[in-house]
């Protein structure tokens, strides 16, 4: 058995992609270092609730969430809802998630070993959620101190998947693009990656809607500890 692994990792190496260049780490938020789609999508059903609409199933909120609050909230309510509607909306969905935004969000398994693995990089958060939250969420569960920035969906004129935030971020870093690396788990995340000129790594575990053959990723991870020697072999 323990040969058996031997030869697989071995393999894994060998065809593995030489990522020896990157020098600078850019991760997206929900769905890639944390699991807050319960919080988000209870959220949601209390908006829907406030505005007398009917519930959502889970997976059409799922579906929703990666292009920031506005747009959720404004496709959860449906393309005939009002622009004072989806004012009202939006500020009570942002004060109830204020309210909630732990209830059960949490790290993914690895998340914090991978960062501390990975602390030598110069690592930000760039996310389509709003940045106040965004710092505060990532305080409460000890993750706030892996990252120089933190910027949110709020941060810039546009969001992810335009490449402002990821050009900002490497310029304050001092690292080309072609050194970089976003990490996420939507398509969204691999389109502003390709759109600055990053590599891409995409995560199998979040719930962020990808379609895979219109937008593969460098690398897939199941875990982010698997990015750990993918980045740090050799280095050490």
């Amino acid at each position: 058995m323990l040969k058996t692994v031997r030869s697989y990792y071995n393999y894994w190496f060998m065809i593995a992609p030489n990522f020896s260049s990157v020098r600078a780490l850019i991760f997206d938020l929900d769905g890639t270092l944390i699991d807050s789609r319960r919080d988000l999508i209870r959220s949601v059903h209390a908006m829907l609730e406030e505005m007398g609409r009917e519930q959502l199933h889970e997976d059409t909120i799922s579906s929703f969430i990666g292009h920031g609050a506005p747009q959720l909230v404004g496709r959860a309510l449906g393309s005939g809802a009002a622009e004072n509607e989806c004012q009202r909306a939006l500020k009570f969905f942002l004060a109830y998630y204020e309210d909630h935004k732990l209830d059960s969000t949490c790290a993914y398994p690895g998340v914090p070993e991978a960062l501390e693995h990975l602390a030598a990089f110069p690592m930000a958060v760039l996310t389509n959620k709003p940045v106040r939250v965004s710092m505060r969420i990532l305080e409460e569960l000890g993750l706030a101190k892996y990252f120089r920035a933190v910027y949110g969906g709020n941060s810039f004129e546009t969001k992810k998947p335009d490449p402002l935030g990821a050009r900002t971020i490497l310029r304050e870093f001092g690292v080309a693009s072609a050194e970089a690396m976003l990490i996420g788990d939507s398509e969204v995340d691999v389109q502003a990656a390709r759109n600055a000129g990053t590599l891409v790594a995409a995560v199998n575990y979040g719930f962020g809607t990808h379609d895979r053959a219109a937008f593969p990723a460098d690398i897939y991870l199941n875990r982010l500890t698997d990015l750990v020697p993918l980045l740090m072999n050799g280095r050490q």
